[in-house]
């Protein structure tokens, strides 16, 4: 099944599919992150502040 997103590079099993957020003040921020769908890969990419994280441990936040 072709889902049109890509192939995790790191394992090769998942497909990375985006995440979305909001903002402090609300608006959306489409695209925050790319996750990877295989469970055991965690590999994930992230936007924060301007800066670029890769691999940071996913979580589920309290917020």
């Amino acid at each position: 099944m072709d889902t049109g997103f890509p192939t995790c590079l790191k394992c090769e099993q998942g497909v990375l599919v985006p995440l979305s957020d909001y903002g402090r003040d609300g608006a959306a921020i489409h695209y925050k992150a790319w996750v990877c769908t295989y469970p055991e890969c965690g590999y994930n990419l992230r936007i924060d502040n301007g800066e670029l994280s890769v691999g940071k441990e996913v979580r589920e936040s309290w917020k």
